[in-house]
C-alpha cells in the first residue's frame, strides 16, 4: 500500500504579492495573525530576519515581499512544514523575493558538515593536547591546567598514564586539585548530573 500524497492548497496573500503552498485538510494554514505579525517589521536599508516557527512561511514571506531589502531565514522544525516552505520558494510567482528567503533546512547540510569537520579537528587536537602533556614534566604542566577550564584539565588528565596524571595533581594548588579529582571521580558515574563541574 503506498502511502497518500499530502492534500495542499497553493494560496495567495497580500493581493498576489506572494503565495504560499499549505496543508488542507491538516497542519497549521497561515491566516491573519501571520500577516498582522509580517506587518510590525519595518526597517529601511538591508537586514535580516528570522521567522522561528515559521510553518509555512507565511509571515517571512510577507515581509520579503513587502521589503525589498529583507533576508528571511524560515526556521521550521517540522520536516512538513519545511517542504511545504520550499515548495512555496519555488513558485515562479516568489521568484522576484525567493533569492533572499533560506529554509533553516536549507542550512542544515551546511551545518552538519561544518559540525563534522570541526569535530573531526578536536578529535586531533584533543590527540595531540594529550600528547603534549605525556612529554610534560608534572611540576610544569600543573600551572598550566590550572589556568585552563577545570572540565578541560580533568578531562586531559584522564586520559594521561595514571603516574603522570597522580604526579600533576600532587603539583596543582590543593582546592584545583580537588575540584579536577572530583569531576573525574564523578566522570564515570552514571548516577551524576551532565554538568561535572
Amino acid at each position: 500500500m503506498s502511502p497518500q500524497p499530502v492534500a495542499e492548497t497553493i494560496d495567495a496573500f497580500h493581493r498576489g504579492r506572494f503565495h504560499l503552498v499549505q496543508p488542507h485538510g491538516r497542519g497549521h494554514r497561515a491566516g491573519m495573525d501571520a500577516m498582522l505579525l509580517a506587518s510590525l517589521v519595518m526597517q529601511d536599508g538591508a537586514f535580516r530576519v528570522a521567522d522561528l516557527g515559521a510553518g509555512a512561511g507565511a509571515a517571512g514571506f510577507a515581509v520579503a515581499s513587502r521589503l525589498p531589502d529583507a533576508e528571511v531565514v524560515l526556521v521550521e522544525r517540522s520536516p512538513d512544514m519545511a517542504e511545504f516552505a520550499r515548495k512555496s520558494l519555488a513558485l515562479a510567482e516568489n521568484a522576484p523575493f525567493s533569492s533572499r528567503i533560506a529554509v533553516l533546512e536549507t542550512r542544515r547540510a551546511e551545518y552538519e558538515d561544518w559540525l563534522s569537520r570541526r569535530n573531526e579537528f578536536m578529535k586531533q587536537a584533543e590527540g595531540q593536547l594529550i600528547e603534549i602533556y605525556k612529554k610534560m614534566a608534572p611540576d610544569a604542566a600543573a600551572p598550566q591546567l590550572e589556568e585552563t577550564n577545570v572540565i578541560l584539565a580533568a578531562a586531559i588528565i584522564m586520559k594521561l598514564p595514571p603516574r603522570q596524571s597522580s604526579l600533576i595533581l600532587t603539583e596543582m594548588q590543593p582546592d584545583k586539585a580537588a575540584k579536577v579529582a572530583a569531576i573525574m571521580s564523578s566522570a564515570g558515574d552514571s548516577t551524576t548530573s551532565k554538568d561535572p563541574s
